[in-house]
């Protein structure tokens, strides 16, 4: 009897019934999943766009009239003053 303990002991103490040489696979998908998580939780609790409080929101006026400062149709003077105008 005692020769029919020692294989089935010696098996045990191997990781027979375990994960076996599948555990470094198990490691690295805990491993991506504790990633994912922590980058989940810092995307979500990230600040939005930062707002500059010294320029203020333009509007689709101000849109249109710096496109058409951009292609040439005004010049600067003509494009500041109708700015100045849209903000007044």
């Amino acid at each position: 009897m005692l020769a029919v303990r020692a294989p089935m002991m010696d098996r045990a103490d191997m990781g027979g019934g375990g994960w076996g040489y599948w555990w470094p696979v198990g490691l690295i998908v805990m491993f991506a999943l504790v990633v994912l998580v922590v980058g989940v939780v810092l995307l979500a609790s990230a600040p939005g766009r930062p707002v500059r409080p010294d320029v203020p929101p333009r509007s689709p006026a101000e849109g249109v009239l710096g496109e058409r400062f951009a292609r040439g149709e005004i010049d600067e003077d003509e494009y500041r003053h109708r700015r100045d105008v849209f903000r007044s």
